[in-house]
């Protein structure tokens, strides 16, 4: 599939559950930095982990990292597992950068709560950079 002009892989099983299909769009909206779908999805007490980097709490520092990421502007992303179980998910895969750059990651969520229309809030990041 394409995204403005991002090329998203998934396995086809990632549309077989409602939150799985909030966190295949939610990574589509993080590289294209919509902030308008990504704050329709997060709590306002949203915490964001970035293992190695920082922690950000809130929906103004969670907008500003984004900016942040202004460098990172992603060209494919390949997912390759996307788990939920209650208020848990976690999704996982490669993030191929304009600039050829290759990122591994896995995302861990937690939900406000275990329906199907809760919010993200908590995300832990763990992001490598590879060959």
């Amino acid at each position: 599939m394409n995204y403005n002009d991002i090329n998203v892989v998934c396995p086809e099983d990632c549309g077989n559950a409602p939150k799985k299909v909030v966190l295949k769009e939610f990574i589509i909206a993080l590289a294209k930095k919509d902030v308008s779908f990504i704050f329709e999805n997060v709590s306002d007490d949203i915490q964001w982990n970035k293992i190695g980097c920082e922690k950000i709490k809130g929906k103004d520092q969670f907008a500003a990292s984004l900016q942040q990421m202004n460098d990172r502007a992603v060209r494919e992303i390949k997912i390759t597992n996307i788990i939920t179980h209650g208020r848990s998910g976690a999704v996982s895969g490669t993030l191929l950068l304009e600039d050829n750059r290759k990122l591994e990651f896995c995302d861990v969520y937690m939900f406000t709560s275990a329906g199907k229309n809760s919010k993200i809030k908590e995300m832990t990041s763990y992001v490598i950079e590879i060959g």
